[in-house]
């Protein structure tokens, strides 16, 4: 961590964990369009999508330009995905940081700072899933900004939330995320957590086989 602190959330922090959530998020946008661009079901369409415009116009010029034209909105539809989730999230839980992570019992939330710049954020919450209330947390909306990657920040977040959880005799603490965050799975599955499930989140995603994964870290000698 070396001159990197961290600490529990404060008021002044707001505008900057928000801005980090956003920021973090939108940038898995051309990797889950890559994954799309890679399925076999987006090869069909894009190959359906061309034979029709030639069989209409007998031109593999304007055939290829319909199927790029058809790229390049699938491009914008994608992080438009991508930008939708963080305008929900901004428009919720992290609308009120204090009401959603301090105040509620055995909640939290913490931010890493660099000379009084917050650089990186993790928050620790009640999951929604009934069957693991009164046993687990959940680990959530844990980011770092770009250019303080690289310094173990990931790990000390997790390990507070972790941490956090041990001392309130919480039994395990569990998270989800994208199977386009490659880093962050990278990240936790080294450090004990494993994956227990996967989802679609929509019918859509289901076609363009895209998983959220989820993952559980078992806390050792819990109360």
């Amino acid at each position: 961590m070396g001159e990197y602190h961290l600490r529990t959330y404060e008021d002044r922090d707001y505008e900057a964990a928000r801005t980090i959530f956003s920021e973090g998020i939108k940038e898995h946008a051309p990797t889950a369009y890559l994954h799309v661009l890679r399925c076999s079901q987006t090869h069909l369409l894009l190959l359906g999508v061309f034979l029709v415009a030639y069989v209409t116009s007998a031109s593999f010029l304007f055939s290829f330009g319909v199927v790029a034209t058809l790229m390049v909105v699938g491009f914008i539809g994608m992080k438009s995905i991508w930008t939708d989730y963080v305008e929900t999230a901004l428009a919720t839980d992290l609308l009120d940081i204090r009401r959603t992570y301090l105040e509620p019992k055995d909640c939290c939330f913490w931010v890493v700072e660099l000379r009084e710049e917050v650089v990186g954020m993790v928050a620790a919450v009640h999951p929604e899933d009934p069957a693991l209330q009164g046993s687990a947390l959940e680990l959530k909306r844990m980011s770092v900004k770009k250019d303080h990657r690289g310094h173990g920040l990931s790990k000390a977040l997790t390990r507070a939330v972790v941490r956090f959880a041990q001392e309130r005799g919480y039994k395990e603490v569990v998270l989800g995320t994208s199977m386009v965050q490659y880093a962050a799975q990278q990240l936790y599955e080294g450090m004990g957590f494993h994956k227990v499930q996967e989802t679609c989140p929509s019918l859509l995603a289901k076609f363009l086989q895209f998983y959220i994964y989820y993952y559980r870290y078992e806390i050792t000698g819990s109360r």
